[in-house]
């Protein structure tokens, strides 16, 4: 249940064939991201259990299961914006309802992330999946 936009990325991860590229895919994904305001990257939005400084302001439109979900994400480390770009490209546009039913480890594994990211990171990127899944809950 993924995403256009996450399809889109799960393409290009197939068509490239070494690591190395798809690294340095998801740094450009990262960089291409609009910042976030220094004003909103408060304690409220930190995603702990990462090792990066991470911030996520949801952006929902509506309440209950139907509401529409979107987030904005930043972080200072540039694998770490990819790793944000790559969770909205999954997430952002559904529903709070089918937030809660993508099986992100499933989705990412399909493009090897779980097979190249450091303990640290992949720690990290289940917090952020953890995050997302809380804000829907909330919605």
């Amino acid at each position: 249940m993924a995403t256009a936009a996450f399809e889109d990325i799960a393409e290009t991860f197939d068509f490239l064939d070494d690591w190395e590229d798809r690294y340095r895919h998801v740094i450009e994904l990262g960089k291409a991201m609009a910042p976030m305001a220094d004003a909103v990257k408060v304690p409220a939005t930190k995603v702990e259990g990462c090792a990066s400084q991470v911030w996520m302001l949801p952006r929902i439109e509506g309440q209950g299961p139907q509401a529409r979900f979107d987030f904005e994400g930043e972080s200072d480390a540039l694998i770490v914006r990819g790793l944000i770009a790559i969770l909205h490209a999954l997430y952002a546009g559904l529903t709070a309802e089918e937030v809660l039913k993508v099986d992100a480890a499933a989705e990412l594994a399909r493009l090897g992330l779980d097979e190249h990211l450091s303990q640290q990171r992949s720690n990290g990127l289940r917090a952020m999946v953890e995050r997302i899944r809380l804000l829907a809950q909330t919605a």
